[in-house]
């Protein structure tokens, strides 16, 4: 069943310029695809070569954070940051993502437990109906319920890592 769809920014704990998603364009109760243009100006866009291959986990992990932030938003909690835990699997057929076209990244559900969750990502072309992957990888993510106390407990406090600066 497709859900509402949410303004990217207000989906991910972070601002522009590290959004790096233009904008959710299909929701379901277990995923979300997103689509992103590649463009002169965007962070880690090369001139004459794009933006690299590797850089596609982010955009992943940002479709895993939108899915998480949109379902949050769904039930009227509030918008998390989480964090990326790790990569499985991560294959690309290119090494690097060209000026002008359009790309759609998804994220799917497979597992969740607690404050822990693993997604099945992929980037293709937008407007191409082959289906094919250009880039895939499964992602464990984890979004703990108090972020302030789990840094805490790694010694990091608001000021940063204890000792650092003295």
């Amino acid at each position: 069943m497709p859900r509402p769809l949410y303004p990217i920014d207000s989906l991910l704990p972070h601002a522009r310029p590290m959004i790096l998603l233009d904008r959710v364009v299909e929701r379901q109760a277990d995923a979300i695809v997103t689509e992103l243009e590649i463009r002169p100006g965007l962070p880690f866009f090369r001139t004459g070569q794009g933006i690299a291959a590797h850089i596609a986990l982010e955009w992943m992990a940002q479709a895993c954070g939108a899915h998480v932030g949109a379902v949050a938003r769904d039930s009227g909690g509030e918008v998390r940051v989480g964090f990326l835990l790790g990569t499985r699997e991560f294959k690309s057929s290119r090494d690097w993502f060209v000026a002008g076209e359009t790309v759609l990244v998804g994220a799917r559900l497979v597992f969740h437990e607690g404050e822990t969750a693993v997604f099945d990502c992929w980037v293709m072309p937008a407007g191409h109906s082959s289906g094919e992957a250009i880039a895939s990888a499964q992602l464990t993510v984890y979004q703990p319920a108090d972020v302030a106390a789990m840094l805490a407990s790694q010694g990091i406090g608001a000021a940063g890592p204890q000792g650092a600066g003295s």
